[in-house]
This record gives structure tokens, C-alpha cells and sequence, in this order.
């Protein structure tokens, strides 16, 4: 067992990890982040999605150790200043985005990383990178549309399925 450090969400945080933690469940379990959800363990879902140095990470497929001294952003890391919800995040609601809310925190997670570089993405492009993100409830429509929506798009303009 060792300790790792790391900046989580703009807070300095340390935590007992054996070599075969997974950064995953180091967040959930060391630092108490319960957010990042974990689906299927294999890298498919997408459900665990979180951003270390500024880029998205499937947390699944990453050991803890390897994040030491990274600057790490999660789901809990997504709100405004003053706790109210982030742009994302509003956009996924305001335009039912989620159901179920299991596979929303790495939604939100890709979303971010998308508009990061790709600010105003069409709707094929959305789709095309979602790719790796799972939903078993809303028929991914609804996401699609908070993203363009998120990205300040018109969101009226995307067909229904």
C-alpha cells in the first residue's frame, strides 16, 4: 500500500492506494467521490469518465498510482463556484438528458471534454463521439440535443429519431 496525491476538483487530496487500485475506485473509495460511477469494469460504458491533466479518462482503465501528482477533475468538480449546476449540467437537464442518472456523470464528463475542443460541434459529431459512452434509458436523443445545447446551439433543429 502507498500513498498518492493528487489534485482533485482544485483540492489537494491523498489517499492509501494498493498498486492494483484502479483510479476509479480510489476516487470513490479513498477520497469518497461517488460520483464517478463505474458500470462494467472493461472500459465500455463510460459511466467512470473523469479528466486528469485536462484530458477525459476512463478511470477504469487507469491505476491510481499513475495519476500521483496529476490534477484530476470529476463529475463533483463540474459545478459553478457557488454550487449551482454547471452549464453541462443544465443543459442536461433542461432537455432531459438523463433518466436514470447513471451514465450522466460521464456524459457530462465527455461533454466537457468535447466542447473543449471542439466548441460547436455538429450533431454527426456528437454522436460520433459519444461513441464510447453508454445510456440504456433516453435513446441518446436527448443527450444529443443537451450537448448542442450546451454548446449554445440551436437545439431545435435536430431530427427526431
Amino acid at each position: 500500500m502507498s500513498q498518492v496525491t493528487m489534485t482533485v476538483n482544485g483540492k489537494e487530496a491523498s489517499g492509501n492506494a494498493e498498486g492494483r487500485t484502479l483510479l476509479s475506485q480510489f476516487l470513490r473509495d479513498a477520497l469518497n467521490l461517488t460520483g464517478t460511477h463505474v458500470g462494467c469494469d472493461t472500459s465500455q460504458c463510460g459511466a467512470c469518465v473523469v479528466h486528469v491533466n485536462g484530458e477525459a479518462v476512463k478511470s477504469c482503465t487507469m491505476f491510481a498510482a499513475e495519476a500521483e501528482g496529476a490534477v484530476v477533475t470529476t463529475i463533483e468538480g463540474m459545478a459553478d463556484a457557488d454550487g449551482s449546476l454547471g452549464t453541462i449540467q443544465q443543459a442536461f437537464q433542461d432537455h432531459h438528458g438523463l433518466q436514470c442518472g447513471f451514465c450522466t456523470p460521464g456524459m457530462v464528463m465527455s461533454t466537457a471534454a468535447l466542447l473543449k475542443d471542439n466548441p460547436k460541434p455538429t450533431e454527426a459529431q456528437v454522436r460520433n463521439y459519444l461513441e464510447g459512452n453508454i445510456c440504456r434509458c433516453t435513446g441518446y436523443h436527448n443527450i444529443v440535443k443537451a450537448i448542442m445545447a450546451a454548446s449554445g446551439q440551436d437545439v431545435e433543429a435536430i431530427a427526431a429519431e
